[in-house]
């Protein structure tokens, strides 16, 4: 793959991200901590209708509204894991627009503190859910 069509690649997939970002920012959080993605005409999380309990996921969306408003004691009541996610596609975004415009490579170092983040939060996430799950 060229150069070019790589800095292309990381530009598009960081202006998606600014995208989410933008669009959590559009949404009104939800009272309940929950919900607020149904505002983009999606249904309930299928596991709280099935199951009665809150899936992984569950607050990300009211998290990432709430992370976007600069509101993180909220965005973390809402969802640790999703604040975390939030501020770490804050990160990316910057990185991947600074790599597209310039053509330079984060640095290795940079690199392995982007997959230690993401395998840190998904961490986060699954102890957040058998928390909840345990707290029910």
């Amino acid at each position: 793959m060229s150069s070019l069509a790589i800095r292309l690649a990381v530009g598009l997939s960081a202006l998606g991200l600014a995208a989410l970002l933008v669009t959590a920012r559009v949404l009104e959080p939800a009272a309940g901590g929950l919900g607020t993605h149904q505002q983009l005409g999606l249904p309930p999380c299928s596991m709280r209708v099935l199951f009665g309990v809150r899936c992984p996921a569950c607050g990300m969306t009211t998290s990432w509204s709430w992370l976007t408003r600069g509101d993180l004691m909220a965005s973390a009541e809402a969802s640790l894991s999703g604040m975390l996610l939030g501020l770490y596609a804050l990160v990316v975004v910057v990185l991947g627009l600074r790599w597209a415009g310039s053509g330079r490579s984060p640095r290795s170092r940079v690199n392995w503190w982007l997959g230690f983040g993401v395998v840190s939060i998904g961490v986060v996430c699954a102890t957040e859910w058998l928390v909840r799950l345990k707290l029910g």
